[in-house]
């Protein structure tokens, strides 16, 4: 049996001959099976590529999901530090309020005989207890300022024999108190936030004294408290001194109670100089009033 062919003409232009080209049967099936295999491949590889290129896609947007996630479980997570923070400080400012007006296990305010008897000196169309209470509230912020300044004046932490070098004592610097611990409203936000410490005004180039004997770890700038101090006196105690003009310790340096550690300034979030102290205990600020006694 004679072999088959496929015959294939080849004309080459107007004025040229033509050519006849003979292929065999079986050798044009091969190259057609070999062509559709080819074909097949390329698109397996086009589907794979493009199945690669949508997983891709995905991880990357599931990648910048997870960032955005983490960054925001990070701000939660800092919001919670600062709201546990304020809590503590607001517990303990609590804590003095009732030790100093005598709270009873009731919660009913004993009041001291010296407001009763202010109040029992008022309208008494306004009753008793308003002004008894009126007064108190007054008394609130300037009591511990007045305890504080006097050399004689009892205090429950004077009682607990926390005159130990290591437990803050002293007036860092000699000053107005503009601001006390607790809310208040921001001067520069105008919106309610947690004071954490007590501002002095005092002119610039005041020294500024060590509360206690301690090892500074760090002196520098830090946003909106400008040049600070902070010192370790152990014991869970930690004190920071705000808006510095000049530093004259160095970071590592062991400090005394009453030593100079830098001159009152007003860098920093700062509306005049003045020294913004703190007192913090187990890294939790407390009011500053009750430890500053000499």
């Amino acid at each position: 049996m004679s072999e088959k062919y496929f015959t294939f003409i080849v004309f080459p232009g107007a004025h040229g001959n033509f050519r006849k080209l003979q292929v065999p049967r079986n050798a044009a099936q091969l190259v057609m099976a070999f062509a559709l295999a080819v074909v097949a491949t390329l698109a397996l590889l086009a589907n794979s590529y493009a199945h690669m290129l949508l997983k891709v896609s995905d991880y990357n947007a599931l990648r910048t999901e997870r960032e955005a996630l983490k960054t925001q479980c990070h701000s939660l997570e800092g919001d919670v530090t600062r709201t546990t923070k304020e809590l503590m400080s607001l517990q303990s400012l609590a804590t003095e309020v009732a030790m100093a007006y005598s709270f009873t296990e009731s919660g009913k305010l004993r009041l001291p005989a010296d407001v009763l008897m202010v109040a029992n000196r008022g309208n008494a169309s306004l009753g008793g207890d308003y002004n008894a209470s009126l007064y108190a509230f007054n008394m609130m912020k300037v009591r511990p300022v007045l305890a504080s300044y006097s050399p004689d004046a009892a205090s429950p932490w004077r009682e607990k024999g926390y005159e130990d070098p290591a437990t803050p004592s002293i007036w860092p610097v000699r000053g107005i108190i503009t601001a006390g611990f607790g809310q208040r409203l921001d001067p520069f936000t105008g919106e309610g936030a947690l004071h954490t410490g007590v501002d002095i005004a005092s002119p610039v180039g005041t020294p500024i004294r060590a509360a206690a004997d301690g090892i500074l770890f760090h002196a520098g700038q830090n946003a909106g408290y400008g040049n600070e101090v902070l010192i370790d006196h152990g014991y869970g105690f930690t004190t920071r001194y705000g808006h510095l003009s000049t530093l004259c310790v160095v970071v590592g340096q062991e400090v005394r109670r009453g030593q100079i550690i830098g001159t009152v300034g007003m860098t920093g979030k700062a509306t005049g100089p003045h020294l913004h102290y703190e007192v913090l205990v187990g890294g939790t600020p407390v009011n500053p009033l009750q430890y500053m006694h000499n």
